[in-house]
């Protein structure tokens, strides 16, 4: 499983500013950029043949961890080194993250990074699909940045210069499409503004991270959560983007704390109504035709007698589109039955609550809130195992190593 000091390193790239050389309206952080951008990779590679969902799954993993250790460098500033130097920068980087990621996989982790880092070669259509993604994630951000800038004289410029580097990804058709203001970019823009919404809105908290920065972390919880349970690739490619897009719901209907939906009975089955509604209405019109099915059962859609349900923490199977419940998934673990470890998914979206209480704490901020959550969370999974996994052991790991790390 993860590292405690792994997730102090994710943390670090919700303090990481991105154009923090020009006026924003909103504070724009590096967790939250590379969230929307594998956000926009898996519906680029939806339009592509012969792309591999577990390869953007692991590069933009290894894109995460190198970017956040080169922490604000302008990107301009970053090709330049990686074409001149890239050699001795990859080989910097990876010694800055050896003794936080060693230990995972024994070893092979860093290994599988290692190569990708040295061998440009590898994972060529997937790189390319990230990169798209990376160009039309920046420009999503830089239309925020242009309203408040446009007073400075290089702001056109710039802009140009963004326009630039998407179109070197014409080729692709999900760019195009994003690009002409298709129903894609719609819910581009719909993922996007989950960014805008803070977590733990009624305690500060240091650092602030969105609702867009915290799926992004639940599904990096769910990768090393996968390998550390030998998942199959379309399990852990499940695991990972159910986890991504595990809250998109609450871009329509914004955050409501479990306290509120449990405070009057009955108003918790209303709110999942209305959610499944407006997935059917708002969400599901815009998602391209050839992955609708695949993308409903990812968000939890499935039927239950007559009714439509939802509930993306349960475990289950999809076989040529029968969705099944299941308690035990060992027996499933192979592409051909579509597994998603729902219960283990949970228990990462409670670590990474978890962890985001921790570090402030950390930090020296704290409240009733975070300490509560902590306390509550441990009660939770209380000599609790998951696939053989001690969660309780892994809290426990966390809360030592974070509350201190600062």
């Amino acid at each position: 499983m993860i590292t405690p000091e792994l997730v102090k390193i994710i943390y670090d790239s919700a303090s990481i500013e991105r154009w923090n050389d020009y006026p924003r309206m909103v504070d724009l952080t590096e967790l939250d950029k590379q969230s929307h951008k594998i956000i926009v990779a898996y519906f680029l590679a939806s339009f592509e043949e012969d792309i591999d969902l577990y390869k953007i799954v692991e590069a933009s993993i290894f894109e995460f961890f190198r970017r956040v250790i080169v922490t604000d460098i302008r990107p301009d500033v970053f090709r330049e080194m990686v074409k001149e130097k890239g050699e001795e920068l990859n080989h910097w980087i990876l010694e800055q993250l050896k003794p936080s990621i060693i230990k995972i996989e024994d070893g092979n982790f860093f290994t599988r990074m290692k190569n990708y880092f040295e061998n440009d070669k590898t994972y060529s259509k997937e790189r390319e699909i990230l990169e798209a993604a990376h160009y039309l994630a920046t420009k999503w951000e830089f239309q925020i940045v242009y309203e408040s800038s446009k007073f400075l004289h290089d702001a056109n410029e710039l802009k140009e210069a963004v326009e630039a580097d998407i179109h070197k990804y014409k080729h692709l058709k999900g760019v195009t499409e994003i690009a002409l203001g298709g129903k894609l970019s719609q819910l581009i823009d719909l993922c996007g503004r989950l960014r805008f919404q803070i977590r733990w809105a009624l305690t500060p908290r240091i650092p602030r991270t969105s609702v867009l920065g915290h799926m992004f972390v639940v599904s990096i919880f769910s990768y090393f959560y996968s390998k550390s349970i030998d998942a199959c690739e379309q399990r852990l490619v499940n695991n990972f983007f159910t986890s991504l897009f595990h809250d998109l719901p609450e871009a329509l209907t914004r955050d409501i704390i479990s306290p509120v939906k449990r405070s009057v009975e009955g108003l918790e089955d209303i709110i999942l109504e209305i959610e499944i509604d407006k997935i059917n209405k708002k969400i599901l019109p815009l998602v391209p035709n050839n992955i609708k099915n695949e993308f409903a059962y990812l968000l939890g859609i499935y039927t239950s007698g007559e009714n439509t349900r939802k509930d993306e923490f349960i475990n289950r199977i999809n076989i040529e589109g029968m969705i099944q419940a299941q308690d035990d998934l060992e027996k499933h673990n192979n592409n051909e039955d579509n597994a998603i470890d729902g219960i283990a998914l949970k228990a990462c979206d409670d670590i990474a609550a978890f962890t985001e209480a921790a570090i402030s704490i950390g930090h020296g901020i704290t409240s009733r809130e975070l300490s509560g959550a902590l306390e509550g969370i441990k009660r939770k999974y209380h000599n609790k195992e998951i696939y053989k996994l001690d969660i309780s052991k892994i809290l426990l790991e966390m809360e030592i190593f974070l509350t201190k790390a600062f």
